[in-house]
């Protein structure tokens, strides 16, 4: 389900976040779905539960889950998070592009690289 990878400089529990945001995004992970437990998902991947209870809090701060007291965390309604996503994707995606430009990337490059990345190839 989730991979680890304890060379990241990322700590882990941005992992797990990140991990799980992409598990919803791709669909693997549909809206209304029960997230596993903390204690469960901390055991399977042998970290602290802690860690775990972050990135959900994290995840439920930007709406991708949400919690229900005594049942658990589900995945959240996908259009609720999707706007406010895109704008703070965009910005980032900006500012790259900006440095790209200045270090001599063309408009040709970055133009082929955003097709060919929906392939899964790079170029």
């Amino acid at each position: 389900m989730l991979h680890l990878d304890y060379r990241d400089a990322r700590p882990i529990y941005e992992q797990v976040k990140d991990g799980l945001r992409r598990l919803m995004v791709a669909g693997i992970m549909q809206e209304g779905e029960k997230l596993p437990s903390v204690r469960a998902m901390a055991s399977n991947l042998a970290i602290n539960p802690n860690t775990i209870q972050k990135a959900y809090e994290a995840l439920e701060s930007e709406g991708y889950v949400y919690s229900i007291p005594g049942k658990g965390s589900f995945v959240a309604p996908h259009t609720e998070v999707d706007e406010q996503r895109k704008q703070q994707l965009f910005c980032q995606f900006d500012t790259a592009t900006m440095e790209l430009l200045y270090l001599g990337v063309t408009t040709e490059e970055l133009v082929a690289r955003i097709h060919n990345k929906g392939r899964g190839v790079s170029v």
